[in-house]
């Protein structure tokens, strides 16, 4: 697995957000059953930044939390044979699944541990988890995919023994 890490703005999580992302992405992978290694690209800034994003991305014109930017479209989320035939989703040099990006706001990440009574750790590996499931196909648009991604996300932060 590849992780792409970069960091922007003066705020610094109280943890090794590196080591830690690269646990929550194998962990997630591992849920999801992926077959591939694979690349993600996590980029951890500032509310202003990623509010930037979310308009330009998403026409909503405050921060959020975390986005995610997949790099593939599933038809079937966590379902990964459709893509035996779709070299361009592998990394022409490594051979990785190119799963996608994800943005984290710090300063989100600060503010809700502390509305939700729980650590910046669980807040953060929560908000990757997330997105994990996002650049492997799931949602929560409705009910049925919110109740799938919340089970596969308790079932992340279990197998990382970060509970609330």
């Amino acid at each position: 697995m590849t992780l792409y890490y970069e960091e922007e703005g003066n705020i610094r999580l109280p943890l090794n957000c590196e080591e830690l992302a690269k646990a929550v992405i194998e962990a997630s992978l591992d849920c999801v059953d992926c077959p591939y290694e694979a690349e993600v690209s996590l980029l951890l800034t500032t509310n202003e930044q990623i509010q930037e994003l979310n308009q330009k991305f998403r026409e909503t014109d405050r921060p959020t939390d975390v986005l995610s930017f997949p790099m593939i479209e599933y038809e079937t989320p966590g379902e990964f044979a459709f893509l035996e035939e779709r070299s361009s989703a592998f990394h022409p040099e490594s051979g990785e699944l190119m799963l996608g990006d994800i943005v984290i706001s710090k300063e989100k990440v600060l503010e809700q541990a502390e509305s939700y009574g729980h650590s910046a750790e669980r807040e953060y590996a929560f908000l990757i988890a997330h997105s994990m499931l996002h650049l492997t196909g799931y949602d929560h648009i409705d009910e049925s995919e919110r109740s799938d991604m919340e089970r596969m996300q308790k079932k992340i932060m279990e197998r990382l023994n970060i509970l609330r």
